[in-house]
């Protein structure tokens, strides 16, 4: 029995894992397409909501990250990995809120 639960273990292991990485690539893939669309808006001088574009790209590349700090709690082994994490995810999560906090004044601002 202890045998099936460690392969059981070492699967659920490996599959967050993969999750982990992948939601990770879909943060930098977002946060590099929204980079460069940004640069790219600027050399042409359409700068008309750009912060607040570039913001959101930041704050959705964000997300995906602190998704994938998420599930790489589920396979915490140690208090230290935890705390580490633990500290990861907070500092994404205040990130998050003034990104958010940023694009809710540059709306207002626009209108």
């Amino acid at each position: 029995m202890e045998s099936i639960i460690g392969i059981l273990d070492t699967i659920l292991y490996d599959v967050v894992q993969v999750c982990t990485i992948v939601l990770e690539m879909f943060g930098i893939a977002v946060l590099m397409f929204t980079a460069l669309k940004a640069f790219y808006r600027w050399l042409r001088h359409s700068t008309e909501n750009l912060r607040l574009d570039l913001g959101q790209g930041i704050a959705l590349a964000l997300e995906f990250k602190m998704g994938g700090e998420v599930l790489r709690t589920v396979v915490v082994r140690e208090w230290s990995e935890l705390g580490i994490l633990g500290a990861i995810i907070v500092l994404r999560a205040v990130l998050t809120f003034l990104i958010h906090w940023e694009i809710k004044n540059e709306k207002s601002d626009a209108h």
